[in-house]
């Protein structure tokens, strides 16, 4: 069995497209930065401590953690997941004609370890000038108040991008696959 230490909808649904035995958890991590630490180590930290210590995981568990952070590519100062349309907006007024980057770390502990093979995958992301307008009509539209960046690149969010630019595209949505298939395969699970 496949054990998920996540709630997020959207990750579920990426994985879920493997075919493969999963349930899923509820992560009992506190998800803070540490100080100073760049968000490309937090995501690979985080998505380590939720692979490693996920309260439903029993031996023969495969146990699956991950985490996303994003940042403007000029500061390293997180975006977070907007939680209302008032912070949304701000959110995207922020990333309008910017590149802001997202670093999605991947974790794999395989039945019977302790400790997780982990990954991360960047991908940059140029968003277009965006007048006020625009961003309230996404907004209306797609209601993207639960995700970082404040929009949903597998829905209508792609319009509001010039360019993508990442070896591992599915990392994006909060997976990244080709990492994931990657870690699974070295230790030991056959896909497909």
């Amino acid at each position: 069995m496949i054990l998920l230490a996540s709630q997020s909808p959207y990750k579920r649904q990426q994985l879920s497209a493997l075919g493969l035995p999963v349930s899923f958890c509820s992560p009992d991590t506190d998800e803070s930065a540490l100080p100073g630490e760049h968000p490309r180590d937090t995501a690979l930290r985080l998505a380590a401590a939720k692979a490693e210590n996920p309260a439903s995981a029993n031996s023969t568990d495969w146990v699956i953690g991950s985490d996303q952070t994003a940042h403007l590519e000029s500061e390293t100062h997180l975006l977070r997941k907007p939680g209302s349309i008032e912070a949304a907006i701000e959110q995207l007024t922020y990333c309008s004609g910017q590149t802001v980057l997202f670093h999605s770390g991947i974790a794999v502990r395989p039945p019977g370890t302790r400790a997780a093979r982990v990954a991360v995958e960047t991908v940059r992301v140029r968003f277009r000038n965006l007048d006020k307008e625009t961003i309230s009509r996404y907004i209306r539209k797609e209601m993207p108040l639960d995700c970082v960046g404040a929009f949903k690149c597998e829905g209508l969010g792609i319009s509001l991008f010039e360019s993508i630019e990442s070896r591992d595209p599915t990392a994006l949505v909060g997976l990244p696959m080709i990492a994931l298939c990657r870690l699974l395969r070295e230790a030991g699970l056959t896909i497909p």
